[in-house]
């Protein structure tokens, strides 16, 4: 597996327009879940995704550690866009709200959209839906803005 954004050296809105190209590598935990990056904009990034049955609960949906890695993944990376070349990011919190069940094999849309960003902190929102746009999970999501290791990095 690549560590692209270990190495990433362009802002992180660059770096997530390659990773949606297919520039860059998936990221890690997209290719062991199976979802993948389909659309970014800065503030907003959107992922697809299809939870196999290896995703699954003892009572045949998708467990809700599925639906917290993709939109952690999501909100997190929507504040990605937000950062420059010598910033990366971490969870603080993460807070979902499962509405409705998600069946194996459903196709969703995740969603991480920046709600404010800050200078030490971004607070996002991430939404899980359907293909037919019914809202299926919830979430909101702080995220600590750091400063890299890498001086090297240009904005």
């Amino acid at each position: 597996m690549s560590t692209a954004a270990l190495d990433r050296k362009v802002n992180g809105f660059d770096f997530l327009r390659q990773l949606v190209a297919g520039e860059v590598a998936n990221i890690p935990i997209g290719e062991t879940l199976g979802f993948r990056a389909v659309q970014v904009e800065p503030g907003r990034i959107v992922f697809a995704g299809k939870p196999e049955a290896a995703s699954l609960n003892l009572i045949g949906t998708t467990h809700g550690g599925w639906s917290a890695a993709i939109l952690d993944t999501a909100m997190t990376l929507a504040a990605l866009t937000t950062l420059d070349a010598r910033h990366d990011f971490t969870t603080l919190d993460l807070k979902l709200n499962f509405l409705r069940p998600i069946a194996p094999g459903t196709e969703v849309r995740a969603e991480g959209l920046v709600v404010h960003g800050g200078r030490r902190i971004a607070l996002c929102e991430g939404r899980i839906v359907d293909g037919a746009g019914k809202l299926l999970v919830h979430g909101t999501s702080s995220c600590l803005i750091l400063p890299r290791d890498a001086p090297e990095a240009s904005p």
